[in-house]
């Protein structure tokens, strides 16, 4: 399996995000490391819009073959136009998605994870990691005028479902972005995962969006001791 980190140059919430620095190291250079500690990734591949990643990913021993054009690395760029790039300009039928803002990864799981999806992958067209959240979608509402209108039909042939006990509907899980599989023939159909996507169920992780949240991943690595900051602080880079 390739694994594939995609680090535009450009963010809002935090400048030069995916290269802040997290106790002495990139905050990408956590992401590449669980790669290379994962037995299941043979390759951990770069892509970015930007030259500063490009040398931070090759110092800390990632290939970064080609640069994404700068119209893939946009705010409002879809996942699918630098996954078409990428596999455009490569061999590869899939990859390991593994986003640099989900830095605190075990490599164990990882590996855990892509075996699940080799071992189910026949029928699937993709592979996300997921985690379970409290709030459900049988509880929302939209607005069609003055009115709150419920996103369903029904539930169970209820119409009025709305106001139904909460332990009764479905169990809901949200993408994580610990690590997803996407394949090329889906992304040639027109979509990123398909209709046939597996669910892997993690805990949830801290995916860094603010200040706030880098800070606690910082934190994070200096009281848990984690396994990837000792193998980035035993490299020579």
């Amino acid at each position: 399996m390739i694994a594939l980190i995609p680090a535009r140059g450009g963010s809002r919430g935090i400048p030069r995000k995916n290269i802040q620095i997290v106790s002495g190291h990139p905050l990408i250079s956590y992401s590449i490391a669980a790669c290379m500690l994962c037995d299941q990734i043979d390759q951990v591949v770069v892509t970015t819009d930007n030259d500063e990643i490009m040398d931070v990913a090759r110092k800390y021993g990632a290939t970064v073959p080609f640069k994404r054009p700068a119209e893939f690395a946009t705010d409002t760029s879809p996942d699918s136009e630098f996954l078409l790039h990428f596999f455009d300009n490569s061999d590869a039928t899939e990859v390991a998605l593994v986003r640099p803002t989900t830095p605190l990864r075990n490599p164990s799981l990882m590996s855990k994870i892509i075996k699940f999806y080799c071992e189910n992958s026949v029928d699937a067209t993709g592979l996300r990691t997921i985690h379970e959240v409290d709030e459900t979608p049988y509880k929302l509402f939209k607005m069609e005028g003055q009115y709150c209108k419920g996103f369903f039909e029904s539930f169970n042939h209820q119409e009025d479902y709305t106001n139904l006990p909460r332990q009764i509907f479905p169990a809901t899980y949200r993408g994580n972005g610990y690590l997803d599989v996407v394949q090329k023939v889906t992304l040639e159909a027109g979509m990123t995962f398909g209709n046939n996507i597996l669910g892997y169920v993690t805990q949830p992780n801290v995916d860094v969006d603010s200040f706030d949240q880098l800070r606690e991943v910082q934190e994070m690595c200096n009281e848990e001791k984690s396994t990837l900051l000792s193998y980035l602080n035993l490299r020579r880079w």
